[in-house]
């Protein structure tokens, strides 16, 4: 009876669920969330000026190179959304680029990624000291020990939340997404009444769109590059799909929800502005929102400098998040120490890939000037997701009958490999500076940790002890050790 009872289908199937590493907690919701999260950080708020700028202040232009920004990210999302659902994997990017094209390349990227992303996070957390301080500092400039504790501060808050629980997480990150998504509607709605009213003013920068001087290519060009940089995290989905219910569903509809909400938005937000602002004015203020605020909401101005703050948390609290997923991956995969790939036994959280990245992340803030070094690494953004979209490609031809539960049009992923090459070249090209060959130089420098390491598998003994004093320290185990945590 017991022995028939073991082989049960349910008992069967139960077993083969406890080999999952990670539990399913993200819903279809919590995705659409993490992706607006990302997107949306103070860019929006803060300065959408350069499109504008480079748009040599032509109204028409800038919103059309929002709309084509915006698209570019959606097919982008596309491409992801089918390596998404044919491989439900932590790790995003590199995960898809070391099944499509090997284990160096996956190498490099988790090279660079450990450098750069931590820079990132460290950059927006010392941005949202900065506005949550602002209000008890009016004009004055607030203290950078100050800022800087501040910054530390939001970062271990989320490292440890991140590390201690997937639900609560992605509570948070709702919770922050709704707050600035209604901060966007406020102007956005704003803008639309001041244009139904029909002042000659509010309609004065929209009757003539084009009518000014038109850029050329290479203007267009850097139009471009602000635009998608704005669009920047329409990717981080593919970090969490290994948490993701029902993956082959909830990515794609995740992805065709979140990023055309974004383009909306975006667009209802920058004719807002410019209802209010002339091109002039968006193109010489500090803080757009704030001004846009000053001038249509006096009394309640103080809501756009606090929304800001709001939002660049949540987006810190995605990025936290897809950070601890990519260190994760690249520890089961045998390209970063063994203990970053275990979970927490009483959550089964990756908790020491989250220490390990907001650590990194901690060093960054400390002399803060290390983050202006991570903006020559704005190319290999680009240069992933170009390999990742190239990967797509050859697993097309490579493994036709892998498990593809979406597929994108075949000719989007050549037109993103096309666009994110350009996109790699064209600053190189178009503003050569000894920064970008030091760039290389790091990512090169992968191959000097890789061949001893990784390809060749030298090992030190002292790595093994120091491992296991860490395991118990923090109470973590091997990912199959926390199979029966699933069924609490």
């Amino acid at each position: 009876m017991g022995k028939g009872k073991s082989d049960h289908p349910k008992d069967v199937k139960r077993k083969e669920e406890a080999k999952m590493q990670l539990k399913r907690n993200i819903g279809y919701f919590d995705g659409v969330s993490f992706i607006i999260g990302s997107i949306v950080g103070a860019g929006i708020f803060v300065s959408p000026t350069g499109v504008l700028k480079y748009s040599l202040l032509n109204v028409g232009v800038a919103l059309t190179i929002w709309t084509a920004s915006g698209l570019v990210s959606l097919l982008g999302s596309l491409c992801y959304a089918e390596l998404g659902t044919a491989l439900p994997l932590s790790g995003g990017e590199y995960s898809h680029i070391k099944r499509g094209l090997g284990s160096l390349p996956a190498f490099v990227f988790i090279w660079t990624s450990t450098f750069t992303k931590p820079a990132s996070n460290a950059a927006r957390a010392l941005l949202f000291a900065e506005y949550a301080t602002q209000p008890f500092y009016g004009k004055c400039p607030a203290p950078q020990v100050l800022k800087k504790c501040l910054a530390l501060a939001a970062l271990w808050s989320l490292g440890i939340l991140n590390g201690r629980s997937v639900k609560m997480a992605a509570w948070v990150q709702t919770v922050f997404t709704v707050l600035k998504m209604m901060a966007l509607s406020v102007i956005a709605v704003g803008g639309i009444v001041l244009l139904l009213g029909g002042r000659k003013e509010h309609l004065a920068r929209f009757e003539d769109a084009f009518g000014s001087e038109i850029p050329n290519a290479v203007q267009i060009a850097e139009a471009f590059f602000q635009g998608l940089y704005a669009y920047g995290g329409w990717w981080s989905l593919n970090y969490m799909a290994e948490e993701i219910k029902n993956p082959s569903r909830n990515i794609p509809l995740t992805v065709m929800t979140a990023v055309p909400a974004v383009i909306v938005f975006y667009l209802l937000v920058n004719v807002s502005y410019l209802t209010v602002l002339t091109p002039k004015e968006i193109v010489s203020s500090v803080a757009v929102a704030v001004t846009w605020a000053d001038r249509v909401i006096p009394s309640v101005a103080w809501i756009i400098p606090l929304s800001v703050a709001v939002s660049i948390f949540g987006a810190l609290n995605s990025s936290v998040f897809t950070l601890g997923r990519l260190s994760y991956a690249g520890s089961q995969s045998g390209h970063l120490p063994i203990l970053i790939s275990m979970l927490n036994v009483h959550s089964c959280t990756p908790a020491p890939a989250m220490i390990f990245s907001t650590i990194i992340a901690s060093i960054f803030v400390i002399p803060s000037d290390l983050i202006t070094l991570t903006n020559y690494f704005g190319f290999s953004a680009w240069l992933m997701i170009g390999l990742t979209c190239t990967s797509l490609i050859i697993l097309r031809y490579r493994e036709p009958d892998l498990h593809r539960p979406y597929k994108v049009f075949l000719p989007v992923p050549f037109v993103m490999v096309a666009m994110s090459f350009f996109l790699v070249l064209a600053p190189i090209v178009w503003s050569p500076k000894l920064q970008y060959v030091y760039a290389f130089l790091f990512m090169l420098g992968s191959l000097i940790v890789y061949l001893p390491f990784i390809h060749f598998k030298l090992h030190f003994a002292f790595f093994d002890k120091i491992t296991c004093y860490l395991q118990l320290l923090l109470e973590v185990s091997p990912a199959d050790g926390c199979a029966d945590s699933k069924y609490e």
